[in-house]
């Protein structure tokens, strides 16, 4: 029988589909939703916790990632767990110790009922390859951002079919892309729907989505590979090991500029005085609270900044 797991965040859909599961990522309901939380900090795990607790999200459990990554799910993930959903914690190890990171797979995989298709390591593998040569087209300037990033984001989990999704993935087109600076695009993801296809309009090319390319850098062919790879996810550990991933993709990537998108009431907004002090980039931080389309505001700064990058030497 398959069950329909819900994530809150970046765990390897690969463990849930050799499981026989289908996960859902959460977050992705929450840009288009039209929930006015009861109680909030993080407009990302409220929303996710009521359309859970009020029927909206059809899951049979939910996976918080409960370590290493978001401190608000926690507790919204509890507030989902009393109202009777089977609920599963998932811990990240902070040092990278692969050992403890083994020991989480294997936790998750016992929640999960255990492996019964290891097939499915390899399936999403390739896809994963597929998500990696798509991000590349972006690089070189061959694919629309908005579009990539469509589809990176839709890897944590595979959109609940992994073959279904390879479709997807096979036509987004390929086009010649004009804009004026190339921009990276770090922090959590915008909760703004429209955010990408502003930014477009305004001739910013996000080259780099910081968080959707840890969800196709990452994976594996076992359970072993999988410890090895998802113990490095660059959200759950220390801020330096995460800078440096994010320095080589900003020079890989020919970056002109930053836009660091954080959230209200989260905890990695405090980051931002440390990306500015070790990022030699011109940086935008902008800050969302509840779902909705770009603001004017929003629009002014962007608009603003693509023209200070334009006359920048």
């Amino acid at each position: 029988m398959t069950d329909t797991v819900g994530i809150t965040a970046l765990i390897p859909p690969e463990l849930v589909y050799a499981c026989r599961h289908r996960p859902l990522d959460v977050n992705n309901v929450v840009p288009t939703s039209s929930i006015n939380p009861r109680s909030k900090l993080c407009a990302w795990t409220a929303v996710w916790r009521d359309e859970i607790m009020e029927g909206g999200l059809d899951i049979d459990s939910l996976v918080v990632v409960a370590g290493g990554d978001c401190h608000n799910a926690l507790v919204d993930g509890q507030k989902v767990a009393l109202s009777g959903v089977p609920t599963h914690y998932f811990f990240y190890p902070f040092d990278r110790d692969p050992d403890y990171m083994a020991s989480q797979l294997d936790g998750l995989a016992g929640f999960l009922g255990g492996i019964k298709d290891k097939e499915m390591f390899r399936t999403i593998s390739g896809l994963k390859e597929k998500g990696l040569a798509l991000d590349q087209l972006r690089v070189d300037d061959r694919a629309r951002t908005s579009d990539v990033f469509s589809a990176l984001i839709s890897f944590g989990d595979l959109q609940g079919d992994p073959a279904a999704f390879e479709e997807v993935l096979d036509t987004i087109p390929h086009t010649d892309v004009e804009y004026s600076s190339r921009v990276a695009l770090i922090g959590v993801p915008p909760i703004y729907p429209d955010f990408h296809e502003v930014a477009e309009s305004f001739g910013l090319h996000v080259v780099y989505d910081e968080l959707p390319y840890e969800f196709v850098r990452l994976g594996g062919n076992d359970m072993q590979a999988l410890a090895g790879s998802y113990r490095n996810y660059s959200f759950s550990g220390p801020i330096t090991g995460r800078i440096e991933i994010i320095r080589q993709e900003l020079d890989r990537r020919r970056v002109d500029g930053v836009i660091h998108y954080t959230q209200f009431a989260c905890h990695h907004t405090l980051e931002d005085e440390i990306f500015r002090a070790h990022l030699d980039y011109p940086v935008l931080t902008v800050q969302g609270d509840l779902p909705r389309p770009s603001s004017e505001q929003l629009k002014l700064r962007l608009e603003a900044f693509s023209e200070m990058l334009e006359v920048m030497p």
